[in-house]
């Protein structure tokens, strides 16, 4: 494997990443999940709205691991170019969490606890998961473009 990785330095920079963004996604994930379940379980919150604080939440921790430890070593293009891309691709990333859950509660009827986490804590975050990451290479910190170089003015 390490040959492998040290013969494709791109494929070497993706596992890297991979890592990288998991671990940032695990201390994100349990900040959602721990939220998401104190609100439905302690507070009362309707399933929706507590997915939607849960997450929220995790957002916050998502985005700093990911802007200063997953991607830091990539070429910065704005605080704010980020920040608002950052949390336009994870507005589409809670949609897919809450189009999941809300399938499950609202059209298949099923709203106990386990039903709640599976649909939007499980298969819900999967699938925003891989939203994420692609979004986030690809749109949010992106590579550096690599200039051609210029003829010299004679």
């Amino acid at each position: 494997m390490r040959d492998l990785l040290s013969r494709h330095p791109g494929l070497a920079r993706l596992v890297r990443e991979l890592g990288r963004f998991g671990s940032v996604g695990a201390v994100a994930y349990a900040v959602q999940l721990g939220t998401t379940n104190l609100l439905w379980g302690v507070a009362g919150a309707a399933p929706l709205t507590g997915q939607v604080i849960g997450t929220l939440c995790s957002i916050a921790v998502a985005f700093v691991g990911n802007r200063f430890w997953t991607f830091g070593d990539r070429a910065r293009t704005g605080y704010g170019r980020e920040t608002a891309l950052f949390l336009l691709m994870n507005g589409v990333g809670m949609l897919i969490q809450l189009g999941c859950l809300g399938a499950t509660v609202y059209v298949l009827g099923l709203d106990g606890p386990l039903a709640r986490n599976i649909a939007g804590n499980v298969v819900g975050v999967g699938l925003g998961t891989l939203f994420r990451f692609f979004s986030y290479r690809t749109w949010v910190f992106p590579e550096p473009r690599e200039t051609p170089p210029r003829d010299p003015v004679p």
